[in-house]
C-alpha cells in the first residue's frame, strides 16, 4: 500500500538536513499558497490551466522552498496593517465625506444620500441630548420616587 506523497519519507539523501531550505511545509502553508494562487487567477495573472497545474504542485510539495518556487513569479501580497489605525482612518474619511455631503460641498452625492446623512445626524444628536438630559435628571435605582408618581 502506498502512502500519499506528503506522508512518504524523503528518498535517501533528501532530508531536511541536506536539502537547501529543507523545512517541511505544513497543510496551513499549502492552503495559504493555494489562496495566493486563487487571488492571482482572480486578478488575471494566471489562467485556469496554470492555476490548476500549480495547485497540483502545491499539494505535491514537501518543503517550503517548493511552495515559494510555485509563487515566485507572482507579486507578494501587501502586508495587512494590524490594529485600529485602518479602521479609524476609514471612519474618519467616511465622516468627512458625509459632512461634505451634508453641507452640499460634494456635488457627486445624490439628494437621497444627503437626506439620509441629515436624518442620521439628527437622530444621533437627539439621542445624545436625551442621554445628557437623563443623566442630569438622575437615572438611577430610585425610579420615579422623587417625582411622587405612583403614590397615593
Amino acid at each position: 500500500m502506498t502512502e500519499p506523497a506528503e506522508h512518504r519519507p524523503a528518498p535517501p539523501g533528501e532530508n531536511s538536513a541536506t536539502t537547501p531550505g529543507g523545512v517541511r511545509c505544513s497543510d496551513a502553508e499549502r492552503a495559504e499558497t493555494e489562496s495566493a494562487l486563487h487571488v492571482a487567477v482572480g486578478e488575471g495573472r494566471l489562467t485556469m490551466a496554470e492555476v490548476e497545474d500549480r495547485i497540483a504542485r502545491v499539494y505535491a510539495a514537501r518543503y517550503r522552498h517548493d511552495l515559494a518556487a510555485i509563487t515566485a513569479d507572482l507579486p507578494s501580497a501587501p502586508d495587512a496593517v494590524a490594529g485600529w489605525r485602518p479602521i479609524v482612518s476609514a471612519a474618519g474619511r467616511q465622516v468627512l465625506t458625509d459632512l461634505l455631503a451634508l453641507l452640499g460641498r460634494d456635488r457627486t452625492v445624490s439628494v437621497r444620500r444627503r437626506l439620509t446623512v441629515a436624518l442620521v445626524t439628527l437622530a444621533t444628536v437627539l439621542v445624545a441630548v436625551l442621554l445628557v438630559v437623563l443623566a442630569l435628571h438622575g437615572i438611577g435605582g430610585d425610579g420615579f420616587e422623587h417625582h411622587e408618581l405612583g403614590r397615593e
